[in-house]
Order: C-alpha cells, then sequence, then structure tokens
C-alpha cells in the first residue's frame, strides 16, 4: 500500500466523537433541540446504554456514565478547554436563540489581519464545551505552502486578495 504524502493512515474524514453523559435522555434532548441532531440507530449488539445521533456530517455518540454521580462537572466556560466548533450562517440568530432557551454563553471575536471571527461558547448538560462561530471567515493556510482555502467555499471569494496577502505573509 503506497503511502499518501500528508495522509499516512489514508484517512477520509471526521466520523463521529463519543461523549460520556451522566444522562443519555437529557443529552439527546440537548443535541437534538439546541444544536439540530437526528437520533439515528445504534448496533442493538450493544450491551451498554447509550444512543447515536447525526448531522453536519459528523456523529455524536452518547455513552451513559457507569457511575454518574461521579462524574465531574465543569461549570467556568473556558474557551481553551477541550469542545467541538460548529459553523453557522448567522452569529446574530445563534446570540439570540441561546438567550431564548437561557443558555448561559460567553462571546468572543478574535482578529487575525483584517479579518474578524466571532465565536460563542457554552456548555452541554454534562459540561462538554461546545463552539459555534463564523471561523470559515479565516482562511485556512499551510505554515509550509501557499494554499490558501476557507472552509466554506463561499466565503473565500468574499475574502479580499489584500486580506489573502497579508495573511499568507504572517
Amino acid at each position: 500500500m503506497k503511502e499518501i504524502a500528508g495522509n499516512p493512515l489514508h484517512l477520509k474524514s471526521l466520523n463521529h466523537i463519543s461523549l460520556v453523559c451522566r444522562s443519555v435522555e437529557e443529552s439527546i434532548d440537548f443535541y437534538t433541540n439546541v444544536l439540530g441532531f437526528v437520533p439515528i440507530r445504534r448496533p442493538g449488539s450493544f450491551d451498554f446504554d447509550g444512543a447515536w445521533l447525526f448531522n453536519y456530517g459528523i456523529g455524536i455518540h452518547l455513552l451513559q456514565s457507569e457511575n454518574p454521580n461521579n462524574t465531574p462537572k465543569k461549570s467556568e466556560i473556558n474557551p481553551k478547554d477541550n469542545h467541538i466548533s460548529f459553523q453557522c450562517e448567522s452569529m446574530g440568530t445563534v446570540e439570540k436563540k441561546l438567550k431564548e432557551m437561557g443558555i448561559v454563553y460567553k462571546r468572543q471575536r478574535v482578529e487575525e489581519g483584517g479579518i474578524y471571527v466571532d465565536q460563542l461558547f457554552f456548555h452541554d448538560p454534562d459540561g462538554f464545551m461546545i463552539e459555534i462561530c463564523n471561523c470559515d471567515n479565516l482562511p485556512v493556510v499551510p505554515i509550509a505552502g501557499e494554499m490558501v482555502r476557507s472552509c466554506s467555499r463561499v466565503k473565500l471569494d468574499i475574502i479580499s486578495q489584500k486580506q489573502i496577502q497579508t495573511f499568507v505573509q504572517m
């Protein structure tokens, strides 16, 4: 098997993340009603409680904690903590919905070469950090190359050539 440069394991994509939960039911409610995931069938041969959810091209596998009372829960919203990030169409709409749902969040803005990225951070019921952002504003620039792209092809057209040149020269 010939090794692909930059992809020694021949990976294709991210399939899923697994999260240990105090209550699978609470987590299903959160991930479906807040983030828009859909429950999907999981193998019936599993001998432990859990649920599989899917949307946005990735799965979330929820696993019931064997000892839910001893599962530590984070309360401080720390953007530098482990998290999963989702891009959105409208930061204003997301922020309005989070307020309506009574979800505590932290807002942050990052600026790089005249390009701004807005971020909203909050926790799931078990304290796992979720980020919602417009990160596709920021071009993806490899450290050792000249290829410039955005996470969204549409957004790349919006970014000016001057901004891209400034970004590449950094």
